[in-house]
């Protein structure tokens, strides 16, 4: 094997780690070795299996569909848990994205200051900005929850959306705020120092040289093991939250409203924290996005890209089961990118229907999402894996 497959394969391995243990059934401990097992097996053999463009494609896909696996546990902590119909996830991933970038890059100095244009730059570290990116979405929430989550159904839905709109809207046309309709570049991205030459200044000789074959297009591995712990730690804390009192509260709240304000349960403020932790994990996966395509603007967080086809992975995952949230985005994730190569592979039988088939690819791979979401409510509208009716770990298995 050589030196720079082994260095992928060791970036690879962690991701696959965690994913074979949120597969594999089984007790703990048995769980774990198998896991490490296959892992590490796996790791090793795509590099030399797999050309390393393709490689390079697939860690590429896996971390897009990472952040989408976060959105997704967002969205099912507001409508898995508690029943929120919301339609603002656009709002919220862009507030997060934004966020995050204003709070990690400088203020734009020299010519390029006559261009570009930000409320602030204060060049934080990339963790403080993925967390101001969350908190300042969590606020954004809470604003927004005191007075919409008195409406109910067609009305909170309708409400969020448009919400999301103005805000993104905000973004498009302020450009003292985020650049306005103009990119926003140079977002950093976590230790890329790592995959330079030469690397970083206080990195060891020993692990310098081992990174050494790897160049900048390889950082996606790195990027990619950075989204699997941020999966892996909101996964965690939203199945802590959903077994504990406070989630089996908001299951009752969504079941049986009035049953639960009967039994002295403050119904309101309850919708109001389901709502701002969903929307706090939305500006999280907002900000990992921001410091991975490096340049953001408002047409990236359109309601079809940011908002649908993020209900269409919950619905398909498993709505009020965390598994299904991150499965349902790996798999609507999968289709979709899967169909730009299906589209582009038919593109002369499209010229010879129409001349101006292959162009309106990107409507033929909508309507496969359309399909997919109307094949889900007739034949499975549980989703591929159902919620969890065990409600604490302190009930025995049936």
């Amino acid at each position: 094997m050589e030196p720079i497959d082994l260095a992928r394969a060791a970036f690879l391995f962690l991701p696959l780690l965690l994913f074979a243990i949120l597969v594999i059934p089984g007790r703990p401990v048995a769980r774990f070795v198998i896991a490490v097992i296959l892992a590490a097996a796996v790791a090793l053999i795509l590099p030399m299996a797999m050309p390393r463009g393709m490689l390079t494609y697939l860690a590429s896909f896996s971390t897009m569909a990472g952040i989408y696996a976060i959105l997704s546990l967002g969205l099912n902590s507001q409508w898995g848990l508690t029943g929120h119909v919301n339609f603002g996830i656009a709002g919220f991933f862009a507030v997060g994205a934004f966020t995050s970038a204003l709070f990690t890059t400088s203020m734009p100095e020299g010519a390029l200051a006559a261009y570009s244009q930000q409320a602030f730059g204060l060049e934080w570290p990339f963790l403080a900005g993925v967390l101001m990116g969350g908190a300042v979405s969590a606020v954004v929430g809470f604003l927004i929850a005191i007075p919409v989550l008195r409406l109910r159904t067609d009305f909170l839905a309708i409400a969020t959306l448009g919400i999301a709109e103005v805000i993104r809207f905000i973004f498009q046309n302020e450009r003292w705020l985020a650049n306005g309709p103009q990119p926003m570049r140079g977002i950093p991205r976590p230790l890329a120092c790592l995959f330079t030459d030469p690397a970083c200044s206080w990195l060891p000789e020993r692990v310098a040289g081992w990174l050494s074959p790897l160049s900048p297009r390889d950082y996606v591995f790195f990027y990619l093991v950075v989204v699997a712990l941020v999966v892996t730690v909101t996964y965690l804390a939203l199945e802590r939250i959903s077994r504990a009192p406070w989630g089996r509260m908001l299951r009752a709240v969504r079941d049986e409203e009035a049953s639960a304000a009967m039994n002295g349960k403050n119904v309101t403020l309850r919708r109001i924290e389901s709502f701002v932790v969903g929307s706090f994990i939305m500006g999280v996966g907002g900000a990992i996005y921001a410091h991975f395509v490096v340049s953001i603007d408002y047409s990236h967080f359109n309601p079809l890209f940011a908002t649908f086809i993020i209900w269409v992975m919950l619905m398909l995952g498993g709505s009020g089961n965390n598994k299904g949230a991150i499965l349902g985005a790996f798999a609507v994730w999968g289709v979709w990118s899967g169909a730009a190569f299906m589209i582009d592979m038919a593109s002369p039988a499209l010229q010879a229907i129409s001349p101006d088939l292959p162009s309106r690819g990107a409507y033929l791979r909508w309507i496969l999402v359309a399909i997919m979401l109307a094949a889900i409510v007739l034949f499975r509208p549980q989703g591929i894996l159902r919620e969890r009716k065990r409600v604490s770990d302190f009930i025995p298995r049936d």
